[in-house]
């Protein structure tokens, strides 16, 4: 059975896009997995499993998001151990106009 292809909307907030995918490029070209988000503001506090923790802006048009939508990374983090699959599964990953509209989950939201 083939995998199905996943369609992301290609102009969303950095945060909704980070909560889906749980992976942070760094400006060195290396893919770190995402262990916590958490919102503060127009802010977002990303740590990696790695141990790493920063903030960023969450911004549609930074360097981060661009970076994922691209895909210019260039190696996996070995200190976060990323599976495999995950990684296949980001590769399969396109990101166009008329993807999946992500929206922010509140906790009160049954589906």
């Amino acid at each position: 059975m083939e995998e199905r292809k996943r369609y992301y909307r290609k102009n969303i907030n950095l945060f909704l896009l980070l909560d889906q995918i749980k992976l942070w490029p760094s400006r060195n070209g290396t893919l770190h997995g995402i262990r916590e988000l958490r919102v503060d503001g127009k802010y977002i506090t990303v740590t990696t499993h790695c141990g790493k923790t920063f903030r960023v802006y969450d911004s549609r048009t930074s360097r981060a998001a661009r970076w994922l939508r691209n895909k210019w990374v260039v190696r996996a983090c070995p200190d976060c151990g990323i599976p495999d699959w995950k990684i296949e599964k980001y590769s399969k990953t396109f990101f166009s106009d008329y993807g999946s509209d992500l929206r922010h989950k509140d906790k009160n939201e049954d589906l």
